[in-house]
Parts: C-alpha cells; sequence; structure tokens
C-alpha cells in the first residue's frame, strides 16, 4: 500500500536536491575555471608590486587590492542587478571597516619605510591606489570579472570580521585571471539583442485571410534586419 507523503518531508527532500545543485552561471552556459591555489601577495602574476614587504604589509596589499577590485565592479557591473555588487560593496565596506583602515594605514606605512618618510611616501601611496584600480577596469573581459567578483562579494560579507585578508589570499588568484578574456558560450542580452519583426496588419496586404507575397518580402526583410547596437 502506498504511504502518503508527508509535507515536512516532501518540502525537506526538495531543499536538499536544490541545495544540492549549483548556483546557476549568471553569463555563461558553461563558466570557465578561473580557480587557483591560494597566495601570499608575493606572486609577480599578481602585480602587487610591494618589493620587500612584510608578511603583513602583503596581507594589506591584498585587502586594498581586493577593496579596490570590488569598488570597479560596483561601477561597472550593476548593468546585471542580480551580481549585487553595489550592495556587496557598500556592505563589506560597513562589515570590514576596521580591517581595510588597518590596511591602508600599513601600505602607508610601506611607502614610508622603502621610498620615503613625507610627502615621497605619501605620493607613492597615492599612485599605487591610483595604478590598482585602473587595473581592475576591464571591457572584452567584463563578463568574467563582474560574475567573479559578485562572487568574491558575498564571500567577503559572510566573513568574520578581521578575516577578510583570507579571503583575499583564496581568490585574489582567481580575480586576476577574470580580467582575461576566456570563456565561451555565454548568454545573449535577450531584452536588448532581440527586435520583434511584426506583419504589417493593413487590409490591402492580407487576401482571404493570407498575408500576400509583396507585403511579406518586405516583412522578411524588416525580421532580417540587425538590431541596433547588435
Amino acid at each position: 500500500m502506498r504511504q502518503p507523503v508527508r509535507p515536512a518531508l516532501l518540502a525537506a527532500a526538495l531543499c536538499a536536491a536544490f541545495a544540492a545543485q549549483p548556483a546557476p552561471a549568471q553569463f555563461f552556459w558553461s563558466p570557465p575555471d578561473l580557480s587557483t591555489p591560494p597566495v601570499t601577495g608575493a606572486e609577480p602574476s599578481l602585480g602587487l608590486n610591494l618589493p620587500g614587504a612584510t608578511p603583513e604589509e602583503l596581507n594589506a596589499g591584498l585587502v586594498w587590492n581586493l577593496r579596490a577590485a570590488l569598488n570597479v565592479a560596483a561601477l561597472q557591473c550593476d548593468f546585471e542587478p542580480t551580481l549585487l555588487t553595489v550592495s556587496n560593496y557598500n556592505a563589506t565596506i560597513a562589515h570590514h571597516s576596521k580591517e581595510l583602515q588597518q590596511s591602508f594605514d600599513t601600505l602607508g606605512k610601506y611607502f614610508q619605510r622603502t621610498v620615503g618618510k613625507g610627502k615621497p611616501g605619501q605620493q607613492a601611496l597615492d599612485q599605487y591606489g591610483t595604478r590598482i584600480y585602473s587595473g581592475y577596469s576591464t571591457v572584452q573581459a567584463q563578463r568574467n570579472f563582474c560574475q567573479t567578483a559578485g562572487s568574491i562579494g558575498r564571500d567577503a560579507i559572510f566573513t568574520e570580521r578581521g578575516k577578510l585578508f583570507e579571503v583575499a589570499r583564496k581568490r585574489m588568484g582567481e580575480l586576476k585571471k577574470s580580467l582575461v578574456l576566456t570563456g565561451e558560450r555565454y548568454f545573449g542580452s535577450p531584452g536588448y539583442d532581440y527586435t520583434a519583426a511584426i506583419p504589417p496588419l493593413n487590409a490591402e496586404c492580407w487576401k482571404k485571410g493570407k498575408l500576400l507575397t509583396s507585403c511579406k518580402a518586405q516583412w522578411d526583410a524588416q525580421a532580417a534586419k540587425k538590431p541596433a547596437g547588435g
């Protein structure tokens, strides 16, 4: 005899089934694998450019680079609201304000130590900030960067205070890889790339419920036109 399915058990089974599924890709049918091993900050490929830095200073560089990347993402990636790049950035700034300030102060001391006290060190810090911000501006690889930054932003806001450097260590290599165009089979933007071609509705184009050949040719030509900006 078939036993009735209890609603509570059914709900639990459905939750488990959905939880086991990977999050759907935002842009790609087949997302590129950008994962990398954790980093220390000293890797040349990261481009932190902090020669002679101590482990603490490297951590500060990673955290400040992460902040810059999430800031750029908040500005560049809001075309896809589901990535939450703006709200994630704002929440990260609020949640990790103390660690971010400490990282900035540590970088300031690094440049004062390695470049020179006073104005030379301050100028070097300012130039460093400008350089890392511009390094995260991307056009061709925007989908990769935005999707990666959105994911990292979620990690950041759910990370314990004082541990943002761990997120940076774990995912900075991935973030840097996302700046290079890769991946294929990405989704288009149906709302922007699609234009409806409506057949002519005037009476002279129809006879006994059929569209006349001359009017159909005009309709076909309209449907074949490439959308503006496509």
